[in-house]
């Protein structure tokens, strides 16, 4: 368990082959922040040249990822024209002197239109060999305020769940799933795909041998999850919670696996990691982040 300072497509180079078996992450997104360091991504003139160098960053986790493999990254959008990447409650020096020239080149979008930044990585991944399996919402139900008003406000995050291989490790994870008396009749006569009937239990519903819900209520986990941000009170600008990383790593390596992020920042996925008894490597081009990492890092495994 090691967290290595430099850049990403560098130190992933030497890494071997197919020797990670899990890869969670969270890029820098394009445009929005300065992390004040030489040769970071996310702040490339076009977010064409950001996806490209992001999708080149992943040839080389494919190459690092086992067969049986996964891979799931967590990016954010943006608007064309947005001058509100902040950092410190201030616009970043970067963007100050940048973006008034950034949107203006040819072939750009206009002016306050959604780049669609996920959609363009997910889309150029598959084009570069990977398999999408999921694209996951993250509900944030304690959003951030906006000051806009001719538009709604953005309250979610998309994760990517992609694989190598049409054959990967997966362990199905589960969630409770309560219908009440008032749902009643939209799965009244219900029928599963093995014929089963739908039968209730007082308030409860739950289909009987499907495999589409069981005995105690539980239902296979959906694809939106809902999940508060939470504040750190760090220097780090961007950190995705705990929570939200938890079924990733339980999904998607197996126990005393090795969780690859080479994105690290301020070291969630080395504490969910650590929590859950996987093993993990982190890649972090600042050190003052490191620091960060280190000490987050530094907890006691649950108990099976």
């Amino acid at each position: 368990m090691r967290i290595i300072n430099g850049d990403s497509l560098e130190v992933l180079k030497t890494l071997q082959d197919e020797s990670v078996d899990c890869v969670v992450t969270s890029p820098p997104y394009w445009a929005l922040r300065d992390y004040g360091c030489e040769g970071q991504l996310g702040l490339e003139p076009t977010f064409q040249e950001y996806i490209d160098k992001l999708c080149n960053i992943f040839d080389e986790v494919k190459r690092v990822l086992k067969k049986e493999g996964t891979c799931w990254v967590n990016i954010g959008d943006t608007y064309n024209g947005n001058k509100e990447g902040k950092t410190d409650n201030k616009v970043c020096d970067y963007l100050k002197n940048t973006t008034t020239n950034l949107h203006k080149k040819k072939g750009d979008l206009p002016d306050k239109c959604l780049c669609q930044i996920p959609s363009r990585f997910a889309i150029e991944m598959t084009n570069r060999g990977w398999i999408l399996r999921n694209e996951i919402i993250w509900y944030k139900p304690n959003a951030m305020p906006s000051s806009v008003k001719d538009r709604f406000t953005v309250d979610f995050e998309k994760v990517f769940f992609f694989v190598k291989n049409k054959k990967y490790w997966f362990e199905q994870q589960l969630e409770k799933s309560i219908w009440f008396e008032k749902d009643k009749r939209a799965i009244t006569g219900g029928i599963t795909k093995s014929g089963k009937s739908i039968t209730s239990e007082g308030n409860q519903y739950q289909i009987n041998k499907s495999g589409s819900f069981r005995k105690d209520g539980n239902r296979n986990k959906r694809c939106v999850w809902q999940i508060p941000t939470k504040p750190f009170k760090e220097a780090h600008f961007a950190v995705f919670p705990p929570t939200l990383v938890e079924p990733m790593i339980q999904a998607g390596c197996p126990e005393n696996g090795i969780v690859l992020d080479p994105f690290i920042g301020s070291g969630t996925v080395a504490q969910v990691a650590t929590l859950h008894r996987r093993n993990w490597i982190g890649i972090e081009l600042n050190p003052e982040y490191i620091k960060l990492a280190d000490k987050r890092r530094q907890v006691t495994p649950r108990l099976l």
